[in-house]
């Protein structure tokens, strides 16, 4: 059974609190040397990705303001299918600019107080 679009927001924004306090403190040096890290970083970024895929089917009206809505899947997909081709650099830009700016769109989504 589907989630109600509002739970795939909410999983989205779950995903990318944790990684703002993943990241936290952290360098590309350890997201490139560190397997736990990198991995645990990857996972929460798919599940960022299709908690966004999700809403492209069953709520486009609310994928509309998730602002580079078909990059973030996009990129799902590469984590999935093309992880061998990672480029570390793009992966730690997501990781600490886009996800950030990303958080602050669900928050306005879901009627959250920002931080």
């Amino acid at each position: 059974m589907p989630h109600d679009p509002e739970k795939y927001l909410e999983d989205a924004l779950d995903s990318c609190d944790f990684l703002a306090g993943h990241v936290a403190g952290r360098s590309i040096d350890d997201y490139r040397n560190d397997r736990a890290f990198r991995s645990a970083s990857e996972r929460e970024l798919q599940i960022i990705g299709e908690a966004v895929f999700q809403l492209s089917k069953r709520a486009p009206e609310m994928l509309a303001q998730i602002s580079e809505n078909e990059r973030i899947i996009a990129f799902r997909h590469i984590l999935v299918h093309g992880y061998y081709a990672l480029d570390p650099a793009i992966v730690w830009f997501v990781l600490t600019e886009k996800v950030p700016e990303l958080a602050i769109q669900l928050r306005v989504l879901l009627g959250r107080d920002l931080p």
